[in-house]
C-alpha cells in the first residue's frame, strides 16, 4: 500500500511521504487564496471550495482565514457557516451534515500520534474519521478530537473538548465534553414563539421616513 492509501485507511503512515507533501502543498495554494479573497468575490470562494472539498452543499459560508491538511478529505452538506479561524486536520474523512454552524475558531482534528515516543518520533502517524450529523451547533473556541460523532440536532458549548461521541438532541460541554440535558420539547416552543415574536416586530416596524 502506498502512504496514502495508509492514511486513508486509518493505519499508521509517514506524514513526510512525497506525494502527500505535494497534496498539502496544493492545500495551502488554495487555501491562501481563500483566505485572501474579499468579501466581493463571492462567486471565486465557491469555485475554490469546490476545488478544494471532496463534495460541498449549497449555501456554505467559510469565514477567513481557513486551514486544512489536505481538503478532498472533507465532505460539507448544505448552509454550512463556519467563523473566523476554522481547522480541520483532515487525514481521514471529515463529514458534515446539513445546517451545521461553527463559532469561531473550532478545530476538527482526525490526525493523530503513538503513544510510544520512539515510534512517534519516527514520523508515523495515524487517524480516525470525524462525523457531525444535521442542525449541529458547535460554539466557539470547541476542539473536535480523532474518531468522534455527532448526532443530528446536538449543540456543543464554547471551549469543549469532545473526546467521544455525542448523541443526538443533546447540550453538551465542558473539557472532556459530557452531556448535560437533553433538548427538549419545552426548548422547541419557548424558541417558535420567540421567532414569532421576531416576525410580528418585523411586521409592525413603522416604515423609514
Amino acid at each position: 500500500m502506498t502512504e496514502k492509501e495508509l492514511m486513508l485507511s486509518g493505519q499508521l503512515y509517514f506524514s513526510g511521504d512525497k506525494e502527500l507533501s505535494e497534496e498539502r502543498k496544493r492545500t495551502k495554494k488554495l487555501t491562501r487564496l481563500y483566505n485572501n479573497t474579499t468579501e466581493e468575490e463571492l462567486e471565486y470562494r465557491t469555485e475554490l471550495l469546490s476545488e478544494l472539498f471532496g463534495s460541498l452543499g449549497k449555501n456554505a459560508w467559510i469565514e477567513p482565514d481557513f486551514h486544512c491538511d489536505y481538503g478532498y478529505n472533507i465532505s460539507i452538506g448544505n448552509n454550512f457557516y463556519a467563523n473566523y479561524g476554522c481547522i480541520i486536520l483532515d487525514v481521514c474523512s471529515v463529514n458534515i451534515g446539513d445546517n451545521v454552524f461553527f463559532a469561531p475558531r473550532v478545530s476538527l482534528f482526525t490526525a493523530t500520534h503513538p503513544i510510544d515516543a520512539e515510534v512517534r518520533n519516527s514520523g508515523l502517524e495515524y487517524g480516525k474519521p470525524i462525523t457531525i450529523g444535521n442542525s449541529v451547533w458547535i460554539g466557539g473556541g470547541t476542539v473536535i478530537n480523532p474518531g468522534v460523532s455527532i448526532g443530528d440536532g446536538t449543540v456543543i458549548g464554547s471551549g469543549s473538548v469532545v473526546t467521544k461521541d455525542m448523541p443526538s438532541n443533546v447540550i453538551a460541554a465542558g473539557n472532556p465534553c459530557r452531556v448535560i440535558r437533553e433538548i427538549i420539547d419545552k426548548d422547541k416552543q419557548y424558541w417558535q414563539r420567540q421567532a414569532e415574536l421576531y416576525k410580528t416586530a418585523m411586521y409592525t416596524k413603522a416604515p423609514s421616513e
